[in-house]
C-alpha cells in the first residue's frame, strides 16, 4: 500500500471531516430532517469519509431549544435515534463545543457511554486557558480532541505562538488552522502552516484546516494546506456553511485522488438532498457581499444580514463595510 500511495501521490495520513451538519447548520438553524441526517451519514460511510460532525454541544441554558433544530445541541439519545451507535462503520462521529457556550462537564458524557468519538473545541486566542480545561476534560472522558483557534487573521503572531505553545503542552490531538472570515490567501496559508507545524512537530500534534469561501479560496487554501503537511481537512457537501460556505467535499475528494475515498456517493447525496435544502430557504455560497467582508478581513455577520434582507445594493454595502472598524 505504501508503494501504491507513492505512485498515486496520496498520503495515507489524510483525514476528511464532513462539517455539513455543523457549519451548514448555521445556515438553517440546524433544522435538518432525520431523513437528511441518516442519508448524509450513509453517504459518508460509502464515500470513505473519516469523521462526521453532527452539530454543536450548545448550552440549553444559553440557547432557546425552541429556536433551533436538535443538532444545535446534539444530545446523545437523538444521535442514537437517527444514526444508532455507529459501530464498526469506519466513520467516526464528532461535535463542536464552543468555549463559553456549552456545559461540557454535564452534557459531554464519557466516550464509552456515547456514540461520539471526537470533541472539537472552538475558541478565540484569549480563551485558550478555558479551551485547555475543556480539552483535558474531554481527554479524561476518552475522546479524541481537536481545537479550532478562530479568527487568526486578526491575531498577532506573538499571540498565535502563545496559543500554539499552550495547546502543544495540552493533551489535544489536532490543532486547526481556521480562516474564519475567508480573508486569507494561499501564500498566507503556507506561512501560517509553517508556523503551526513548528509547534506540531515540537509537541507531536496533528494539524487541520477549516476554510471559508468568502473570496472563493476555500478549496485553494485547503489544498495549499495539504501541500504544507496538514492532514485533517474539513469540507461540506455543496460547500454548505455559514455565509459564503466552506470547502466543497466533492472538490476535495476529486483533488485527493485517494483510493480510500469514493466521490460517487457524494454526488448521489447532493443530487437527492441538497436542492431540497436550498428549496427550504437555506442560503449560502459566494456572493459579492461575502467577498467584501473577506477582502476586508471582517466577520461576515453584516453580509449575512445583507443576504437575509434580500438587498442587491452592492456598492452601498461596500462603502458601509469600508467604514466598519
Amino acid at each position: 500500500m505504501k508503494e501504491l500511495s507513492k505512485l498515486l501521490g496520496y498520503r495515507e495520513s489524510i483525514k476528511l471531516l464532513d462539517a455539513t451538519m455543523r457549519d451548514g447548520g448555521l445556515v438553517n438553524n440546524f433544522a435538518f430532517s432525520d431523513e437528511f441526517v441518516k442519508a448524509l451519514y450513509l453517504a459518508n460511510i460509502k464515500a470513505g469519509v473519516d469523521y462526521m460532525e453532527v452539530g454543536y454541544k450548545a448550552s440549553k441554558e444559553m440557547f432557546d431549544v425552541e429556536k433551533f433544530g436538535k443538532w444545535k445541541f446534539s444530545d446523545d439519545e437523538e444521535i442514537r435515534k437517527v444514526i444508532g451507535d455507529n459501530k464498526d462503520t469506519g466513520l467516526k462521529l464528532g461535535v463542536m463545543a464552543d468555549v463559553g457556550r456549552c456545559d461540557f462537564r454535564k452534557d459531554i458524557l464519557p466516550c464509552d457511554e456515547s456514540p461520539l468519538d471526537l470533541i472539537r473545541v472552538a475558541c478565540y486566542i484569549h480563551q485558550i486557558p478555558a479551551a485547555v480545561e475543556m480539552i483535558e476534560d474531554a481527554k479524561k472522558k476518552g475522546y479524541e480532541v481537536s481545537c479550532n483557534i478562530m479568527a487568526i487573521s486578526n491575531a498577532q503572531e506573538g499571540d498565535i505562538r502563545y496559543a500554539l505553545d499552550t495547546l502543544g503542552q495540552s493533551p489535544v490531538d489536532v490543532i486547526y488552522i481556521v480562516d474564519s472570515y475567508g480573508s486569507l490567501f494561499p501564500e498566507q496559508i503556507a506561512r501560517i502552516a509553517h508556523l503551526y507545524m513548528e509547534y506540531a512537530d515540537k509537541y507531536g500534534k496533528q494539524l487541520g484546516m477549516h476554510a471559508h469561501n468568502n473570496q472563493q479560496l476555500a478549496f485553494a487554501n485547503t489544498i495549499e494546506a495539504v501541500g504544507d503537511g496538514v492532514n485533517w481537512l474539513d469540507a461540506t457537501y455543496s460547500g454548505m456553511g455559514r455565509g459564503a460556505g466552506n470547502c466543497f467535499m466533492e472538490n476535495l475528494i476529486g483533488f485527493l485522488r485517494n483510493p480510500k475515498y469514493n466521490i460517487f456517493p457524494v454526488i448521489q447525496f447532493i443530487e437527492k438532498h441538497m436542492d431540497e435544502v436550498r428549496e427550504s430557504g437555506a442560503k449560502w455560497g459566494y456572493d459579492l457581499q461575502y467577498y467584501f467582508t473577506g477582502l476586508m478581513n471582517q466577520h461576515p455577520r453584516s453580509a449575512i444580514a445583507f443576504t437575509e434582507e434580500g438587498r442587491r445594493d452592492y456598492t452601498t454595502f461596500y462603502t458601509e463595510a469600508m467604514g466598519q472598524d
